[in-house]
């Protein structure tokens, strides 16, 4: 899979803000101060995303594709790393990405959403 577009893709959405994360090397995507997707390596060194999904939709992903799992070193039950190198579609990634995205947004107070919302 190509990856070159992923920072692009999340820093194209309202809000978003990225860092780098020294300790885990690995990259955040942020929105209000929080995660809803981080890209880094699992402990081989593999590259992986993770992110946040709804739980019934993110089982049926891990079911599905053995390149899904659930989230390395995150709750299980809420988050779910993709193996970056496995053959999974840019479109199905771009979908676990506004899901996350989504639901990290909805998680803020009403107030920040809607400043995040207004911004141009």
């Amino acid at each position: 899979m190509r990856t070159d577009w992923i920072d692009a893709y999340c820093l194209g959405k309202k809000g978003v803000k990225q860092d780098y994360k020294q300790e885990w090397q690995a990259t955040r995507a942020m929105i209000g101060g929080k995660m809803f997707a981080m890209r880094g390596g699992d402990k081989n060194g593999q590259p992986i995303i993770t992110v946040k999904l709804l739980p019934e939709f993110g089982a049926r992903l891990r079911e599905e594709y053995d390149a899904i799992v659930p989230g390395y070193y995150m709750n299980k039950t809420h988050w779910n790393s993709l193996y970056l190198d496995a053959d999974v579609s840019e479109e199905l990634l771009k979908s676990m990405l506004d899901q996350s995205y989504s639901l990290v947004l909805r998680s803020l107070s009403k107030k920040m959403q809607q400043q995040i919302e207004n911004k141009a």
